[in-house]
């Protein structure tokens, strides 16, 4: 399933700032702003992973996880 983001980029000076709306810490800066795009995917994937296992990791045994849509 994939989920879709929305990326708030601008251009500053000499570069393109960019952060995710919806997670919190994922920001990137870049040259370009196809660069940027790029940087804010990957990073926002990483975040995600992190998340995932952090949260896992906290369950300890016995959990479940379950889909919830808004």
């Amino acid at each position: 399933m994939q989920q879709t983001y929305t990326a708030v980029v601008k251009r500053e000076a000499d570069a393109w700032i960019g952060w995710i709306e919806e997670v919190p810490g994922v920001n990137c800066q870049e040259a370009t702003r196809e660069e940027l795009l790029e940087s804010l995917r990957v990073t926002l994937a990483e975040a995600i992973e992190f998340n995932r296992a952090d949260a896992i990791d906290a369950a300890g045994h016995g959990f479940e996880e379950l889909p919830i849509a808004v």
